[in-house]
């Protein structure tokens, strides 16, 4: 199943928002359509291990086993960004994707202008992708805190080349598309960052699905602390995902640490609301911040113990897959010898 793998996980996908879609017409939110969206819950958690190298079957589960989860466990509250009323493509590509549709306003346009695909600044991330990798190569003459540092400038710059080609793609299907990711690296606090500047979508679904519910029940430090908490133990889930080893707890204490954090300062700027840093300040301390602590506890689940090796690995293979078949293109259209 490998290799046909690229096409069947998306259509297994596909046919299971479908599915969804279905359900929540006919049945509407209530346990009725909870229970008959078990399916398409049990496949989605299911579908990632068909992913055969270690991004794709990370970026699978983030994309269907969390996402598309709480995508649908939200549909069956009658909440959430999936509305079955929309037409079938924009259903199945807002459930399976980590996007979001834009409704029709001025405000609505001048987001969608944001995700048009920059051709510039994605050539630039590939360059630097493809440059990593060779700096790779040489890792083992590196300390482990710099190459988890260029690790995470990678996954960033894989990420924030791939939404925006989702997003370009939806807007050519017709679709205004939120965009996931608005410079992290300017961010002036916790809040900020993980509020209104990293991954967007991941940080919509849980406001809706964690954070509103707990913080109505319990009040708004524990709405973050609960968001947090749930946030780490589903990125544990994606790392087991990923690596097929037990977790190690690591990744939910960064994202408790960084909770508790945020709510700490919520409190210095309520106490002191006058105090507040100037940016060249305050966006330093924030990136290092968040560097040190992913440096401490975010990445080593996930690249540490030689994980890091069938990562560079697997692309190698893969970008010497992909410059045999552009040579074969190019000798077929008559362009190469």
């Amino acid at each position: 199943m490998p290799h046909h793998s690229v096409v069947t996980v998306p259509l297994a996908a596909a046919l299971a928002m479908l599915y969804a879609r279905l359900v929540a017409t006919f049945f509407g939110p209530g346990l009725s359509g909870l229970l008959f969206l078990a399916p398409a819950l049990a496949l989605l958690l299911i579908l990632p291990f068909a992913a055969p190298l270690y991004s794709t079957r990370g970026t699978a589960a983030f994309f269907l086993a969390w996402l598309g989860e709480f995508k649908l466990l939200l549909l069956a509250s009658g909440r959430g960004p999936m509305d079955p009323s929309l037409r079938p493509v924009p259903f199945v590509f807002t459930a399976t994707l980590p996007v979001k549709l834009l409704r029709h306003s001025p405000d609505a346009a001048a987001g969608a202008e944001k995700v048009s695909l920059p051709l510039l600044s994605s050539s630039i991330k590939v360059a630097i992708m493809l440059a990593l990798l060779q700096v790779f190569h040489g890792k083992d003459q590196m300390h482990p805190y710099a190459t988890f540092a260029l690790y995470g400038i990678y996954i960033y710059c894989f990420l924030d080349f791939l939404l925006p080609c989702l997003a370009a793609l939806g807007r050519a299907l017709g679709m205004g598309l939120a965009p996931q990711f608005d410079k992290p690296y300017l961010s002036t606090s916790l809040q900020d960052f993980w509020g209104r500047r990293w991954n967007l979508m991941a940080s919509a679904v849980l406001r809706l699905a964690v954070y509103i519910p707990v913080r109505a029940r319990l009040g708004a430090p524990a709405g973050v602390l609960a968001t947090f908490l749930v946030s780490g133990l589903m990125h544990e889930v994606i790392a087991y995902y990923i690596t097929f080893r037990l977790p190690t707890g690591q990744l939910t204490a960064f994202f408790l640490l960084h909770g508790a954090s945020m709510c700490a300062e919520r409190w210095c700027a309520r106490r002191w609301p006058n105090a507040r840093l100037p940016r060249m300040v305050a966006t330093p301390l924030v990136v290092l911040f968040v560097l040190t602590t992913a440096l401490w506890l975010f990445f080593p689940p996930l690249f540490g113990d030689g994980m890091d090796n069938r990562f560079i690995a697997e692309f190698n293979a893969l970008l010497a897959s992909l410059v045999d078949a552009g040579g074969r293109l190019l000798r077929l259209a008559g362009i190469a010898p």
